[in-house]
């Protein structure tokens, strides 16, 4: 009887060892390869459309955040012989020429900018391609100046009248990116010899300065708490419809709106581009293709509050309704902001904060 049993359990333990060894083992193939792609810290993207193509190209896509966008860069070009990532997006072009100049990245045309405006294009080796863009443009507290029965300025000029002394705050180029791309405006708008004049004018008109978005926008801007000093500020085209989409309570309309006359604002655009040394380089061309993609390009807006360069892309009612854009935003040579940013900053803060 024992050996009866003892044979029924070696039976079932062979059969089981068999069936193991006939089971289908998953090929390399149906292993999702990794891609990883660096980006700034307010990078954002649907889990649901991420994933789709994650699906659809048996990929595992991995976001490293890196801080801000100059963070970002530095990280790409220290790591450039043993790279942290297949992909880099947030290089924009305040520091295209720099990021270029590291030679970080490999050329790569994809089939869709075929579609994207050539104003969008700033590299024609396509080693980085155009994929959003935004305006840093001054906002106002529409409330504060229609109480006060207030014109809102036209230009730049108009700031320095003595009816705005202490209403407008921006933060310090030297801190941070809107600020940055303010001054840059300034320089656009009255030359690299003129740009100071203009800010030692707007200095005696008691503009306020303070070195972060945040501060100027929730501590001294009298749109954000109600509480602030100031009723104009320096921040994007894309914040009235932020207002509308994160209100507490539903908005019929934005409090707040943006001054977009000549050279008031200054275009922003962002890149992504393949990292040399990449060993997926074909998976990093399908994710260039995908974030030029229609489905991926109207995700952006209500993701990171910027424009798709992508003109099949529909803007959702929101952006259109509420955001302004500018027909005559503030441009300069990629290479000249990288020749002359720090030397523009130093200046600027002589003249401003000294």
């Amino acid at each position: 009887m024992v050996n009866k049993v003892m044979w029924i359990i070696f039976v079932g333990v062979l059969v089981l060892g068999l069936s193991a060894c006939a089971a289908p083992q998953p090929s390399e193939a149906d292993v999702p390869q990794e891609l990883t792609v660096m980006t700034h810290d307010s990078f954002s993207a649907s889990e649901g459309l991420i994933a789709q193509f994650e699906q659809e190209n048996n990929l595992k896509v991995v976001f490293l955040k890196s801080g801000d966008t100059g963070s970002v860069l530095n990280r790409a070009i220290l790591s450039k012989n043993a790279p942290l990532a297949d992909v880099l997006y947030g290089v924009d072009n305040t520091f295209l020429t720099r990021a270029l100049d590291a030679d970080i990245f490999e050329s790569y045309t994809s089939p869709a900018l075929e579609q994207v405006a050539d104003e969008y294009q700033l590299d024609d080796q396509n080693r980085v391609t155009p994929v959003d863009y935004g305006d840093v443009c001054i906002n106002y507290d529409k409330a504060y100046f229609a109480e006060k029965e207030l014109a809102v300025p036209q230009s730049l000029d108009d700031l320095l009248k003595p009816e705005y002394k202490g209403l407008l705050v921006i933060e310090n180029p030297a801190t941070s990116s809107p600020g940055l791309a303010f001054m840059l405006a300034t320089v656009a708008e009255y030359g690299a010899d003129g740009y100071l004049d203009f800010w030692k004018a707007l200095r005696e008109n008691e503009v306020a300065v303070v070195n972060n978005w945040d501060t100027a926008y929730y501590t001294n801007f009298s749109a954000s708490t109600g509480k602030g000093q100031q009723p104009m500020v320096v921040s994007y085209g894309s914040s009235p419809p932020v207002e509308v989409v994160y209100a507490s309570q539903p908005l019929d309309d934005a409090p707040t709106a943006s001054l977009v006359g000549k050279n008031m604002c200054f275009r922003q655009i962002e890149f992504v581009g393949i990292l040399k040394g990449s060993k997926n380089i074909n998976a990093a061309q399908k994710f260039i293709d995908f974030m030029l993609s229609k489905p991926f390009q109207e995700d952006l807006p209500l993701q990171m509050f910027v424009f798709p360069v992508n003109p099949e892309a529909q803007l959702p009612e929101v952006f259109v309704k509420y955001a302004q854009i500018p027909a005559s935003p503030a441009r300069l040579d990629s290479q000249m902001i990288s020749e002359n940013r720090e030397i523009w900053i130093d200046a600027w803060t002589e003249v401003v904060l000294k």
